[in-house]
């Protein structure tokens, strides 16, 4: 199958090789560090509560809270979740990569979260974002207490929709707000701060992202102009059915066509929403309409299953592996 994976809000269930367990660091004392590290250890794993995050759903993450990380030398690979999504969206490919032998960071983005939403629909979103990872790569190998046992020369991105597109300006590429413009409606939000000529935000990038994986990006600002400018390697997943903020599927085909080189692409036979992590039974009674997939019969858990697999081999291949 060839896909695309994107999550919001995420739940317990999670996907991993037994063999190893995901470790689970919780980041709380900053706010513009909110998240967690995953990371390979040697312990069982258990679950680490999370409390209620939306819709009166209680999360847990499965893996073992504070043990010791196991190995050195650890490629990293950080998150950046969808507009309004959390740091956990995307927990079983977090988990999988953390038993393959990474360390995974992911944190809520200010401003853009499910429990902040003071910068969405604002063009500020777009510099405060790609800002974000670097603050967050900033603290992962400046200044976490267990830095010593990454690579900094081995670093990869996992963005999702508007995460994706952050992913891709960190890497080069200029987001296209003209012609954002040409087309926008909307008289209130970013759309509405375009057509007064506010100025858009400055990109910012960072080198040291040597990989990623780009999955149903935000389409609106990429053009085959600006991703002209990727020069890292990198997988693209998109959704042949789309969702909210990617439209019907036609804008990230329309994006997958433009990709410089000859990425690796995989269309997934889904919405939007399939990239979610499976849902357990209460949160898809909360919130049926982020757990409900097109078409009908749609298997998550299996998709979710290939997925994992296949992210943790691109990066085995661009990152190669840590000593464990």
């Amino acid at each position: 199958m060839r896909g695309t994976l994107w999550a919001f809000a995420v739940t317990l269930c999670c996907l991993g090789s037994p063999a190893k367990a995901a470790g689970i660091q919780l980041l709380q004392s900053d706010p513009a560090l909110s998240g967690a590290i995953w990371y390979p250890c040697a312990a069982e794993p258990t679950h680490v509560a999370l409390g209620s995050l939306s819709a009166g759903v209680d999360f847990d993450l499965k893996g073992t809270k504070d043990c010791l990380v196991a190995g050195a030398k650890l490629p990293l690979v950080v998150f950046s979740h969808g507009r309004g999504g959390w740091f956990g969206q995307h927990h079983d490919t977090a988990e999988a990569l953390a038993d393959a032998g990474f360390v995974v960071a992911s944190i809520n983005h200010p401003g853009d979260s499910v429990s902040d939403s003071s910068r969405r629909d604002t063009l500020s979103v777009w510099g405060s974002r790609p800002a974000d990872i670097v603050r967050l790569l900033d603290f992962v190998l400046n200044t976490w207490k267990d830095r010593a046992v990454i690579d900094p020369a081995k670093v990869g991105f996992f963005g999702f929709s508007l995460g994706g597109a952050t992913g891709l300006v960190l890497m080069g590429t200029r987001p296209d707000f003209a012609r954002v413009a040409s087309f926008c409606k909307e008289t209130t939000g970013a759309c509405a701060q375009l057509h007064k000529g506010e100025t858009p935000p400055d990109p910012i990038q960072d080198a040291r992202i040597r990989t990623a994986v780009i999955v149903d990006p935000a389409p609106g600002v990429l053009t085959r102009e600006n991703l002209a400018a990727v020069k890292v390697p990198f997988q693209f997943w998109r959704s042949q059915f789309g969702g909210p903020g990617v439209g019907d599927g036609s804008g990230t085909e329309r994006v997958a066509e433009g990709l410089p080189g000859k990425p690796e692409i995989h269309v997934v036979p889904a919405g939007h929403f399939a990239f979610l992590a499976p849902c357990s039974a209460e949160l898809a009674a909360a919130v049926p309409r982020i757990c409900t997939d097109v078409p009908v019969g749609f298997d998550r858990v299996a998709f979710h299953r290939e997925f994992n697999t296949v992210v943790v081999q691109f990066f085995r291949e661009q990152l190669g592996s840590g000593d464990r």
